[in-house]
């Protein structure tokens, strides 16, 4: 069974099925300020991964402003209080859907969420379906419950 033939029990196949964002943040922002966030960075990706908006996977975690270190890497680039780091576990996905979603993600935290450009990190981490279980001790992308 090929992974691109993997159907992940919306009609999508397993290249547009949703991602596990985790979400890194300095500690301090209010409950509705994370709750914006959240939504918008999920509007973001089921944009730009043309996945189906119920697939929907996301942690969000604070740490105290010395816990976290994100220099410029050299690009002069400003950070802030507001700094923030998206790493996006997924499967391989085009360049051009990547880069679709960091403007767009960098897009909507700036008009929803008032986080500048610069303050916004993304990394993807690309696996395979045998590196995903949904619960219940199974490897759902190769049984029948996320058929082929």
């Amino acid at each position: 069974m090929t992974e691109s033939a993997i159907d992940v029990g919306h009609d999508l196949p397993l290249e547009r099925s949703m991602p596990l964002v985790r979400i890194d943040s300095v500690e301090g922002r209010s409950d509705r300020e994370i709750k914006d966030l959240l939504e918008a960075s999920h509007r973001a990706i089921v944009k730009a991964f043309q996945v189906n908006e119920r697939d929907r996977c996301q942690i969000y975690c604070e740490h105290k402003s010395e816990q976290i270190v994100v220099e410029d890497t050299g690009l002069d680039i400003s950070r802030t209080d507001k700094v923030i780091i998206f790493t996006v576990f997924s499967k391989a996905r085009e360049t051009a859907l990547k880069v679709s979603l960091y403007k767009l993600l960098s897009d909507k935290l700036a008009v929803s969420c008032s986080i500048s450009p610069s303050d916004v990190v993304i990394t993807i981490v690309e696996n395979t379906g045998a590196d995903w279980n949904f619960g219940n001790g199974e490897a759902q992308f190769f049984t029948e419950k996320l058929r082929a």
